[in-house]
Protein backbone atom coordinates (compact mmCIF):
# COMPACT_ATOMS: atom_id res chain seq x y z
CA UNK A 1 0.00 0.00 0.00
CA UNK A 2 1.72 3.28 -0.81
CA UNK A 3 2.36 6.04 1.48
CA UNK A 4 1.84 9.60 0.47
CA UNK A 5 4.06 11.66 2.01
CA UNK A 6 4.00 15.58 2.02
CA UNK A 7 6.35 18.28 2.21
CA UNK A 8 5.86 20.82 4.84
CA UNK A 9 4.92 23.52 2.76
CA UNK A 10 2.72 21.24 1.31
CA UNK A 11 0.97 21.27 4.34
CA UNK A 12 0.89 25.02 5.10
CA UNK A 13 -0.90 25.47 1.71
CA UNK A 14 -3.27 22.72 3.08
CA UNK A 15 -4.07 24.37 5.96
CA UNK A 16 -4.46 27.83 4.47
CA UNK A 17 -6.87 26.52 1.54
CA UNK A 18 -8.91 24.46 4.40
CA UNK A 19 -9.14 27.20 6.76
CA UNK A 20 -10.45 30.00 3.56
CA UNK A 21 -12.89 27.13 2.69
CA UNK A 22 -14.47 26.84 6.15
CA UNK A 23 -13.82 30.56 7.27
CA UNK A 24 -14.41 32.76 4.37
CA UNK A 25 -12.61 35.85 3.49
CA UNK A 26 -11.35 37.74 6.34
CA UNK A 27 -13.79 39.77 7.95
CA UNK A 28 -11.96 43.29 8.57
CA UNK A 29 -14.84 45.79 8.60
CA UNK A 30 -14.81 49.39 10.59
CA UNK A 31 -14.14 48.00 13.99
CA UNK A 32 -10.72 46.71 13.38
CA UNK A 33 -9.60 49.29 11.18
CA UNK A 34 -10.64 51.98 13.82
CA UNK A 35 -13.05 53.94 11.46
CA UNK A 36 -16.42 55.80 12.00
CA UNK A 37 -16.52 58.88 9.73
CA UNK A 38 -19.31 61.80 9.46
CA UNK A 39 -21.17 62.96 6.32
CA UNK A 40 -20.16 61.05 2.79
CA UNK A 41 -15.96 60.32 3.14
CA UNK A 42 -14.79 58.38 -0.30
CA UNK A 43 -12.09 58.03 1.81
CA UNK A 44 -13.71 55.87 4.71
CA UNK A 45 -12.92 52.23 3.59
CA UNK A 46 -12.43 48.98 5.03
CA UNK A 47 -12.63 45.56 3.32
CA UNK A 48 -14.78 42.96 4.31
CA UNK A 49 -18.46 41.48 4.35
CA UNK A 50 -21.30 44.25 3.17
CA UNK A 51 -24.75 44.83 4.36
CA UNK A 52 -25.80 43.90 1.20
CA UNK A 53 -24.14 40.38 1.90
CA UNK A 54 -22.12 40.96 -0.68
CA UNK A 55 -17.99 41.24 0.11
CA UNK A 56 -15.35 43.85 -0.95
CA UNK A 57 -14.89 47.23 -0.40
CA UNK A 58 -17.16 48.80 2.69
CA UNK A 59 -17.58 51.69 4.02
CA UNK A 60 -17.56 53.03 7.63
CA UNK A 61 -19.01 56.67 6.76
CA UNK A 62 -22.39 58.03 7.70
CA UNK A 63 -23.63 58.27 4.26
CA UNK A 64 -23.39 54.18 3.61
CA UNK A 65 -26.55 53.42 5.84
CA UNK A 66 -28.31 55.47 2.77
CA UNK A 67 -26.18 53.73 -0.10
CA UNK A 68 -25.97 50.24 1.67
CA UNK A 69 -22.73 49.83 1.01
CA UNK A 70 -21.45 49.36 4.94
CA UNK A 71 -19.29 46.93 6.59
CA UNK A 72 -20.92 44.33 7.96
CA UNK A 73 -20.30 45.87 12.12
CA UNK A 74 -20.74 49.39 10.98
CA UNK A 75 -23.97 49.71 13.50
CA UNK A 76 -21.70 48.29 16.16
CA UNK A 77 -19.03 50.26 15.70
CA UNK A 78 -20.39 53.55 15.01
CA UNK A 79 -23.71 53.03 16.93
CA UNK A 80 -26.41 56.60 16.52
CA UNK A 81 -26.06 59.04 19.09
CA UNK A 82 -29.10 61.39 19.04
CA UNK A 83 -28.61 64.75 20.13
CA UNK A 84 -29.24 65.65 23.79
CA UNK A 85 -30.57 69.36 24.89
CA UNK A 86 -31.07 70.59 28.76
CA UNK A 87 -34.39 72.20 29.88
CA UNK A 88 -34.94 75.79 28.83
CA UNK A 89 -34.13 78.54 30.51
CA UNK A 90 -36.70 81.04 32.01
CA UNK A 91 -37.84 83.91 29.76
CA UNK A 92 -35.45 86.91 29.86
CA UNK A 93 -36.95 90.08 30.53
CA UNK A 94 -37.76 92.82 27.39
CA UNK A 95 -34.86 93.73 25.47
CA UNK A 96 -35.76 97.07 25.57
CA UNK A 97 -37.95 98.83 27.84
CA UNK A 98 -40.73 101.20 26.76
CA UNK A 99 -41.18 99.82 22.70
CA UNK A 100 -42.38 96.83 21.47
CA UNK A 101 -39.55 94.29 21.85
CA UNK A 102 -39.03 90.70 22.33
CA UNK A 103 -38.21 88.24 25.06
CA UNK A 104 -35.97 85.10 25.09
CA UNK A 105 -34.73 81.62 26.28
CA UNK A 106 -32.27 78.94 25.31
CA UNK A 107 -31.06 75.66 25.75
CA UNK A 108 -27.50 73.91 25.19
CA UNK A 109 -26.28 70.97 23.52
CA UNK A 110 -25.29 68.37 26.43
CA UNK A 111 -24.80 66.18 23.71
CA UNK A 112 -23.91 66.38 19.91
CA UNK A 113 -25.85 63.78 17.47
CA UNK A 114 -22.88 61.63 15.93
CA UNK A 115 -23.35 58.47 12.82
CA UNK A 116 -27.03 59.67 11.95
CA UNK A 117 -28.46 59.83 15.51
CA UNK A 118 -31.34 62.43 15.55
CA UNK A 119 -30.02 66.18 15.26
CA UNK A 120 -30.21 69.09 17.73
CA UNK A 121 -33.63 70.95 17.67
CA UNK A 122 -33.20 75.04 17.59
CA UNK A 123 -31.45 76.16 20.86
CA UNK A 124 -33.44 79.53 21.22
CA UNK A 125 -37.30 81.13 21.01
CA UNK A 126 -38.12 84.32 20.95
CA UNK A 127 -41.58 86.05 21.84
CA UNK A 128 -43.04 89.53 22.04
CA UNK A 129 -43.60 91.76 25.32
CA UNK A 130 -43.57 95.05 26.44
CA UNK A 131 -42.34 96.70 29.52
CA UNK A 132 -43.92 99.97 30.64
CA UNK A 133 -41.29 101.17 32.92
CA UNK A 134 -37.98 101.96 32.86
CA UNK A 135 -35.06 102.20 35.41
CA UNK A 136 -36.22 105.84 36.19
CA UNK A 137 -39.66 106.06 35.83
CA UNK A 138 -42.78 104.93 33.87
CA UNK A 139 -42.54 105.29 29.86
CA UNK A 140 -43.52 109.11 28.50
CA UNK A 141 -45.00 107.88 25.03
CA UNK A 142 -47.56 105.13 24.06
CA UNK A 143 -47.20 102.32 22.37
CA UNK A 144 -48.79 102.66 19.27
CA UNK A 145 -50.20 101.57 17.02
CA UNK A 146 -51.83 98.95 19.12
CA UNK A 147 -50.38 96.21 20.36
CA UNK A 148 -51.75 93.05 20.52
CA UNK A 149 -51.11 89.57 22.10
CA UNK A 150 -53.23 85.91 23.18
CA UNK A 151 -55.12 86.63 26.03
CA UNK A 152 -53.40 83.23 27.55
CA UNK A 153 -50.32 86.20 28.04
CA UNK A 154 -52.17 87.97 31.20
CA UNK A 155 -52.36 84.53 33.05
CA UNK A 156 -48.76 84.83 33.17
CA UNK A 157 -47.35 88.17 32.77
CA UNK A 158 -46.17 90.34 36.16
CA UNK A 159 -47.94 93.01 37.34
CA UNK A 160 -45.31 93.98 39.59
CA UNK A 161 -44.32 97.48 37.52
CA UNK A 162 -47.79 98.81 38.55
CA UNK A 163 -48.06 99.90 42.24
CA UNK A 164 -51.63 98.92 43.66
CA UNK A 165 -52.58 97.35 40.53
CA UNK A 166 -55.61 95.31 42.05
CA UNK A 167 -57.48 98.75 42.42
CA UNK A 168 -57.18 99.54 38.51
CA UNK A 169 -59.95 97.78 37.09
CA UNK A 170 -60.34 96.66 33.33
CA UNK A 171 -62.17 96.70 30.39
CA UNK A 172 -62.66 95.00 27.34
CA UNK A 173 -63.14 96.70 23.76
CA UNK A 174 -64.63 94.98 20.42
CA UNK A 175 -63.43 95.42 17.14
CA UNK A 176 -63.87 94.08 13.14
CA UNK A 177 -60.82 93.19 11.63
CA UNK A 178 -60.76 94.81 8.02
CA UNK A 179 -57.51 94.06 6.93
CA UNK A 180 -54.30 91.90 7.76
CA UNK A 181 -51.47 91.48 6.41
CA UNK A 182 -49.83 87.86 4.52
CA UNK A 183 -47.31 87.61 7.23
CA UNK A 184 -50.41 86.50 9.59
CA UNK A 185 -50.88 83.38 8.18
CA UNK A 186 -46.93 82.39 8.46
CA UNK A 187 -46.65 82.33 12.05
CA UNK A 188 -45.71 78.54 12.92
CA UNK A 189 -44.00 79.19 15.96
CA UNK A 190 -45.43 78.16 19.23
CA UNK A 191 -45.79 81.73 20.66
CA UNK A 192 -47.37 82.82 17.13
CA UNK A 193 -49.40 80.51 16.23
CA UNK A 194 -52.63 82.81 17.44
CA UNK A 195 -52.15 84.83 15.00
CA UNK A 196 -52.96 82.18 12.14
CA UNK A 197 -56.79 82.33 13.88
CA UNK A 198 -56.86 86.13 12.41
CA UNK A 199 -59.84 86.64 9.37
CA UNK A 200 -60.91 89.66 8.15
CA UNK A 201 -64.28 90.20 8.68
CA UNK A 202 -64.04 88.58 12.09
CA UNK A 203 -64.61 90.54 15.30
CA UNK A 204 -62.15 90.09 18.57
CA UNK A 205 -62.23 91.36 21.88
CA UNK A 206 -58.87 92.95 23.22
CA UNK A 207 -58.84 93.65 26.96
CA UNK A 208 -57.43 96.61 28.48
CA UNK A 209 -55.89 95.70 31.75
CA UNK A 210 -52.67 95.82 33.90
CA UNK A 211 -49.56 96.98 33.53
CA UNK A 212 -50.98 98.04 29.80
CA UNK A 213 -53.97 100.21 31.84
CA UNK A 214 -51.60 101.71 34.45
CA UNK A 215 -52.71 103.80 37.68
CA UNK A 216 -54.09 107.16 37.26
CA UNK A 217 -54.75 106.19 33.11
CA UNK A 218 -58.12 105.77 31.94
CA UNK A 219 -57.42 103.77 28.17
CA UNK A 220 -55.00 101.42 27.30
CA UNK A 221 -52.94 102.88 23.90
CA UNK A 222 -54.84 102.82 20.64
CA UNK A 223 -57.76 101.22 21.99
CA UNK A 224 -59.51 104.63 20.51
CA UNK A 225 -61.12 105.93 23.24
CA UNK A 226 -58.90 108.91 23.45
CA UNK A 227 -60.79 110.26 20.42
CA UNK A 228 -64.58 111.11 21.61
CA UNK A 229 -65.74 112.43 18.24
CA UNK A 230 -65.56 109.03 16.59
CA UNK A 231 -64.61 106.00 18.29
CA UNK A 232 -65.85 103.88 16.01
CA UNK A 233 -63.22 104.68 14.04
CA UNK A 234 -60.47 102.55 12.05
CA UNK A 235 -57.09 101.88 14.02
CA UNK A 236 -53.82 100.05 13.22
CA UNK A 237 -52.69 97.13 15.16
CA UNK A 238 -50.05 95.10 15.26
CA UNK A 239 -49.26 91.55 16.43
CA UNK A 240 -46.50 91.62 19.30
CA UNK A 241 -44.13 88.64 18.37
CA UNK A 242 -44.52 88.53 14.52
CA UNK A 243 -44.10 92.54 12.86
CA UNK A 244 -44.92 91.10 9.72
CA UNK A 245 -48.77 90.85 11.24
CA UNK A 246 -50.63 93.71 11.48
CA UNK A 247 -53.81 95.35 9.84
CA UNK A 248 -56.56 97.79 10.58
CA UNK A 249 -59.94 97.49 12.36
CA UNK A 250 -62.81 99.17 12.70
CA UNK A 251 -63.98 99.97 16.54
CA UNK A 252 -67.01 98.76 17.71
CA UNK A 253 -67.44 99.32 20.97
CA UNK A 254 -66.30 99.13 24.79
CA UNK A 255 -67.46 96.00 26.88
CA UNK A 256 -67.18 95.29 30.77
CA UNK A 257 -66.23 92.24 29.49
CA UNK A 258 -65.18 90.33 27.21
CA UNK A 259 -67.38 87.57 25.58
CA UNK A 260 -65.69 86.38 22.91
CA UNK A 261 -64.10 82.87 21.78
CA UNK A 262 -60.55 82.13 23.25
CA UNK A 263 -59.60 82.46 19.96
CA UNK A 264 -60.12 85.79 19.30
CA UNK A 265 -59.46 87.31 22.59
CA UNK A 266 -56.67 89.22 23.07
CA UNK A 267 -54.79 91.55 25.31
CA UNK A 268 -53.20 94.94 24.43
CA UNK A 269 -49.77 95.00 25.84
Amino acid sequence: MPTWRHSPATLVCLCVGLSLFLVGPCESGCREVGLCCTGRDPSCISEGWRSDRSYGTCYCDQACVSTLDCCHDYEIACPAVSCVVSEWTQWSGCAEPCRATVRRRSRTILQESLNGGKPCPHLEEHAGCAEYRSQQRHCRKSLVPALITTGGYGNARKKRDIPDSDDVIGYCVQFQLTSLTKGCQRSVGPHTQWMQYLREGHHVCVECQPPALATGQKHCAGDGEEDEEDRRQSLQWQAVGNPRCRGVWRRVGRLEACSCPTAHSFLFI
